[in-house]
């Protein structure tokens, strides 16, 4: 089988993938298109919350980090990571907002749960900056969907899910 061979064969229409730098999308087609007197084929991935389409050549998936969705197993260690404690180094700001950007963009389910974790504020800590609740708001965008999309369960059943994981870290 070739190298192309390979790759097309991992994703097919209708799978939900994870594309780092957007999250979960569905692959609505694959297509044929010339591009710059060159025919290649691509995967359509429809991002509908973002009102979003994305066409990534099928031979360059893997390469850019496009991965099916995370197994059950990973949902379950990016939900134990939630229970921990939140690990913020003494760094600058912008060091760690930069840290926790390259964590979000790498699509690792369990690295955008520790940005979750450790961006994580409960009702008696102090107000988060506004680029640290973008952040925490991005991350948890992507642990939400993809929790849902694994769990074939609604992203408010997804969020409630991962909220109680936070208030019983809290508690503890």
């Amino acid at each position: 089988m070739t190298k192309t061979g390979a790759k097309k064969s991992d994703f097919r229409p209708n799978d939900f993938v994870v594309y780092p730098a957007h999250g979960v999308g569905q692959i609505v087609r694959i297509e044929e298109q010339e591009v710059a007197g060159t025919h290649m084929e691509l995967f359509v991935i429809s991002f509908d919350k973002d009102k979003m389409t994305l066409r990534v050549p099928t031979a360059k998936a893997n390469s850019v980090g496009m991965r099916s969705l995370s197994s059950p197993d990973i949902v379950d260690a990016a939900l134990k990571t939630l229970k921990g404690r939140a690990r913020v180094k003494r760094a600058m700001w912008s060091r760690r907002a930069q840290e926790y950007e390259q964590k979000i963009n790498s699509g690792d389910l369990i690295s955008i749960a520790e940005v979750v974790r450790d961006l994580h504020r409960a009702e008696d800590q102090p107000e988060q900056s506004y680029s640290e609740r973008q952040l925490y708001e991005a991350a948890l965008e992507r642990l939400i969907r993809e929790l849902a999309a694994v769990e074939r369960i609604e992203e408010t059943d997804a969020a409630d899910r991962i909220g109680q994981m936070l208030i019983s870290r809290a508690a503890a």
